[in-house]
């Protein structure tokens, strides 16, 4: 694994794990086994995690450089503390269940050296199956936000499908306002320019404030599908669904807060509450009736009930 010297680094690789050892161990060794064509560096932020993830990373990868946090600092906080430490041009963030595939890497750095004025770009994105998975999205909408909430974003069509891109086959090059966070490269001066994640966002919707700042701050957001790249999901989120579900909602409101002021964040809310109230008596049913796993049916339940009740008790925004 080439590594440079302060400035002259071609691509800083910061990923951030909590309690992913598995995940982790497949990233990394993805990005042993094809590195990029330039000099490179990794840099793992763990986030205080207990099943091993910074002693495997110890032994197996001693070229990594590994930061342990002695806390969860969440994902926007951790992801800055590997930036402020990158000595690259380019930064790329990877999610730890995220397996890097041959050329990927130069495939995206390529393509920012030909397009100085893109601030972010992100590959194509498969499952675990080698399927698609969507990782393209419109800016938030109260009207998009509605259409995902009584299905009619299922529909395919650009009018209804949400913020959710479902009739975009991701099979061209294209600017969009939004690129998934669980891979992305971007330009150093993006991150100068634009900030870097807000830490109010503990984890999710950063990426979405994020992609909306770079914008504003004069500079492209795309999306190419010549560079691919395995994520499995749910490498931490598996662990504790109930609660990252409400941290999901609680990040939403934020971003609406911040962006759309205390009208937007009522609009937002109300849409959710109806959401999650609709999946708790869907889940009620279907678990009545005997139309799924009862074990289904009760996470359903569990996590609407959460999302209702921080809703109704107005939980605040999480701040550090």
């Amino acid at each position: 694994m080439e590594l440079g010297q302060s400035g002259t680094v071609d691509i800083s690789v910061v990923i951030v794990s909590w309690n992913a050892r598995r995940y982790l161990q497949e990233c990394l060794k993805s990005l042993e086994d094809s590195p990029a064509n330039r000099s490179m560096e990794v840099i793992v932020v763990d986030n205080a995690s207990t099943d091993g993830s910074p002693e495997m990373v110890e032994t197996e990868f001693p070229w990594v450089k590994l930061v342990k946090a002695d806390q969860n600092l969440g994902f926007a906080k951790a992801n800055n503390v590997g930036i402020r430490l990158s000595k690259g041009r380019y930064v790329s963030l990877i999610n730890s269940d995220v397996k890097v595939l041959p050329d990927c890497l130069g495939t995206l750095a390529d393509y920012l050296d030909q397009h100085p004025d893109i601030g972010n770009v992100g590959p194509r994105v498969l499952n675990g199956d080698l399927s698609l998975q969507g990782s393209c999205r419109r800016f938030p909408t109260l009207w998009n936000n509605a259409c995902m909430a009584i299905g009619l974003s299922g529909a395919k069509h650009r009018f209804f499908s949400g913020e959710h891109m479902q009739y975009f086959a991701h099979d061209r090059e294209m600017d969009v306002q939004v690129l998934v966070g669980c891979f992305w490269m971007v330009r150093k001066e993006a991150f100068e320019k634009a900030g870097l994640l807000d830490e109010d966002f503990f984890m999710y919707a950063e990426d979405v404030d994020w992609c909306k700042r770079c914008w504003n701050a004069g500079w492209r957001v795309a999306f190419n599908p010549s560079a691919e790249a395995i994520h499995y999901r749910g490498g931490s989120s598996v662990n504790d669904p109930v609660r990252f579900a409400v941290e999901q909602q609680r990040a939403v409101l934020h971003y609406w807060a911040k962006h759309h002021g205390w009208m937007g964040r009522l609009g937002i809310g109300t849409i959710l509450f109806c959401r999650s109230l609709a999946r708790y008596l869907y889940g009620a049913t279907s678990r009545i009736a005997k139309l799924a796993p009862a074990e289904e049916g009760d996470n359903r339940m569990r996590i609407s009930s959460a999302c209702m009740q921080a809703l109704v008790t107005n939980e605040p925004t999480r701040k550090r």
